[in-house]
């Protein structure tokens, strides 16, 4: 049997993601890694949500992004909005074409410096 594919649409928006970087006097700031990178906005499930309560972690945002090398959960994603979110999870969805990743988002609470 065939498997059904999902055409992914990415019309929710841009994003850009940074990398944090130790700065000279020990404080830290965001480098940039890729800009102007679309989204499609996801839901917050909840079995998501309480596996990363068990984790000690917030997820507030999911997005899906296309897919790229470069994005890490070290890494930070911020809207054009100038909110800064901490990549916590990166899931690769089955069934789904372009390739792309599944962002789970946790809000940073103090925003960094960009470089």
């Amino acid at each position: 049997m065939k498997r059904k594919i999902t055409i992914q649409t990415f019309n929710d928006g841009v994003i850009s993601v940074y990398s944090i970087e130790s700065v000279d006097n020990g404080s830290e700031t965001l480098e940039l890694k890729q800009k102007n990178l679309r989204f499609n906005e996801r839901t917050v499930g909840i079995n998501r949500y309480y596996r990363a309560k068990q984790d000690n972690v917030e997820i507030t945002k999911v997005i899906r992004t296309p897919r790229l090398q470069k994005i890490s959960t070290q890494d930070v994603v911020r809207f054009l909005n100038g909110e800064q979110y901490y990549i916590r999870r990166i899931v690769p969805p089955e069934n789904v074409t372009p390739p792309c990743w599944d962002l789970s988002l946790e809000r940073v609470v103090h925003d960094y410096n960009i470089n």
